[in-house]
Order: C-alpha cells, then sequence, then structure tokens
C-alpha cells in the first residue's frame, strides 16, 4: 500500500466529513417531517355512519377555506362506528387519548359519545335533533361547556312529511313509521310523527328496525297491516346506510315513502323533505375551523338551517303507479327522472 501523503489525507478527511455530514442531513429531514407532523392539530372526525362523500367533500373544503388544508396544515382523523352505535364510546375515548385538537361528532348519538368522553376537548356536532333536549347544550344561542355545531332539525320536520305522504297518497289511512330503536332519539322522533297522524286522523303503524334482517321482517309487518305510505326515521343507520335495501322493499311491496334527505330518493326512494344537508356541512367545516384558530364553543350559538330540500323521484312515482300532484312538482327543488 502507498502511504497517503498529507495533500491526500487532508482530501481524505474532507470527503468523510462531507459525506457524514449528508448523512447526517438524510437523518435530521425525516425526524424534522415527523415532528412537525406530530405537531400539526388534529380534528377526530367521530360518525355515527359513514359522512355521505358529497357532505364530506363540502366539509373539508369549508374547512379549507377557513385556512386549514388536510394534510398540509391539519391531520384528520376519523373514527366510524358504521350504525353500530354501541362502538362510539370507545372510539370517543380513544379519540380523547389521541390529544386531538377538536372533536367534529357526526349524528346525535356520536356527540352524545363524544360529550361523555371530555369535558375540556371542544367538541363541534353535526345532527338533526334538538341539542338542547339532547342534553348536549344549555342552549341554542349560549351552549355553554365545550360543545356547540350546527343542527338540521330532522326529526322535529316528520310532520310536515307525513303531510307530504298525505298529498301524494291520499287514500291511505294507515301511514308507517320506521325507526331503529337503538337511536336514543327515536322516541323523540317517534312523537313528533304520532302527533302528526293524529292531526291529519290517520293511523299510525310503528315498525321498528335496527339491522338488515330486522328490515326486512318490518316490511314484511307492513305488508300484513296493509300500509301504502311509510314515513322512515332519520336515523343514519336507515336513511343512509340501509337506503337502498329500504328502497327496494318499498318498490316492491307497492309502498311510498318519504325520507329526511336526498340520498334515499337518490338510490328509488319517492319523496323527501328537510333542510340542506350541503349547508349544514359547510357550517360544519367552518365551525371546526373557529375551533382551531382559538374560539371557544361556549361563545359560538348553535347554527340553525335556513334551507329546507324538497326532492321527489319522479321514476318511482311511475313505477308505484302515482301522480305527483302538480303544485308539489313545481315547489320541488329537485326532480329525478
Amino acid at each position: 500500500m502507498i502511504p497517503l501523503g498529507p495533500r491526500q489525507m487532508a482530501i481524505g478527511i474532507g470527503r468523510r466529513q462531507f459525506i457524514s455530514a449528508l448523512g447526517g442531513a438524510a437523518v435530521a429531514r425525516p425526524l424534522a417531517a415527523r415532528a412537525q407532523q406530530l405537531e400539526l392539530p388534529v380534528v377526530g372526525m367521530l360518525e355515527a355512519i359513514p359522512m355521505p362523500s358529497d357532505q364530506a367533500a363540502d366539509f373539508r373544503q369549508s374547512l379549507a377555506s377557513a385556512g386549514f388544508v388536510e394534510g398540509r396544515n391539519v391531520v384528520i382523523e376519523e373514527r366510524i362506528a358504521n350504525g353500530q352505535y354501541e362502538k362510539l364510546p370507545p372510539m370517543a375515548a380513544e379519540l380523547v387519548r389521541r390529544r386531538v385538537a377538536v372533536i367534529a361528532a357526526y349524528a346525535p348519538i356520536a356527540a352524545l359519545a363524544a360529550k361523555g368522553a371530555t369535558d375540556s376537548i371542544p367538541i363541534v356536532f353535526d345532527l338533526g335533533s334538538d341539542p338542547v333536549k339532547d342534553g348536549l347544550v344549555a342552549s341554542l344561542s349560549h351552549p355553554g361547556g365545550n360543545i356547540t355545531g350546527v343542527t338540521f332539525f330532522s326529526n322535529l320536520l316528520d310532520a310536515k312529511r307525513l303531510e307530504l305522504l298525505h298529498d301524494i297518497v291520499p287514500s291511505a289511512t294507515v301511514v308507517g313509521f320506521l325507526v331503529n330503536p337503538n337511536n336514543p332519539n327515536a322516541e323523540l322522533e317517534l312523537n313528533e310523527a304520532q302527533a302528526g297522524a293524529q292531526k291529519l286522523q290517520l293511523r299510525f303503524a310503528v315498525v321498528k328496525a335496527s339491522t338488515a334482517e330486522e328490515i326486512d321482517r318490518a316490511f314484511t309487518e307492513l305488508v300484513r297491516q296493509q300500509v301504502v305510505a311509510l314515513l322512515i326515521s332519520g336515523d343514519g343507520f336507515l336513511s343512509i346506510v340501509r337506503n337502498h335495501q329500504i328502497a327496494a322493499l318499498a318498490l316492491r311491496y307497492s309502498i311510498a315513502t318519504c325520507f329526511s334527505g336526498r340520498v334515499p330518493v337518490a338510490s328509488g326512494g319517492l319523496v323527501s323533505y328537510g333542510t340542506s344537508r350541503q349547508d349544514s356541512s359547510r357550517q360544519f367545516g367552518i365551525y371546526v375551523g373557529r375551533i382551531l384558530k382559538g374560539e371557544k364553543p361556549a361563545a359560538l350559538p348553535v347554527l340553525q338551517p335556513t334551507k329546507f330540500d324538497l326532492v321527489i323521484n319522479l321514476t318511482t312515482a311511475k313505477a308505484l303507479g302515482l301522480t305527483i300532484p302538480p303544485t308539489l312538482l313545481a315547489t320541488a327543488d329537485e326532480v329525478i327522472e
């Protein structure tokens, strides 16, 4: 081996130092990136059912308009119960352990689970019930505590939906009501619907279902009771997760259906009436953004609906042999053909 001269040794040492520096930088960059990722605020999405894709897109778009873009300066972690509501409390507890910056709760039962898991982490809800009656907030204008959000009062519109069914199927003397007994708002919604039926002097047939098999059995009972018009609860499992099944069974047994939102009507249901879910999802995202900027839930009033949508599926009406009154068609926000 030829001995290295002083100049060659200096070059060798310089190379080793340069390579070592490169290696250190290569290690430092991922560590810095991971540290930055850990420092990003985390939004914990707690969903009783999967948030419909269009509503999820509206939520994220509004969050971005507030300055928080997923993957850039905010992390969104989802916990979805898929209609198995008993999973929500442990999911909420997991988000609390994760130390999320805010819990975004989709549906009343998800909000209740979040509230039961923490009294310090901010909670923003998007739901269709009355949050005061649910025990979530002290009042709509002054929610107090660590929770606020958006309500579209879905289950308070059942009397109006019964009127729609009565206008479309005036010969019906009995109206069915499909409800999920596992939903904590089932009794309240049932009372609202019963009051509407009494006002119209209609007999009310209540059927309950919390699984796909129970939905099948519920329709068997509806047929036995000669029900030709059916109101479906705003429960997410029924109106979102199993809406295809319900729409198909209703067509098979020639039963006119009324839902609380557009999604099941696009899947073959007859009609829906409710507040604009696009508006509520956008407000949902805006409120989460305001919380991330440091505002307190107690100072943010619960937002209430301002726009109501009537959606009619004419293809389904024709399949059922029904004629939609011209006045309803004229006032519909959307007619599916």
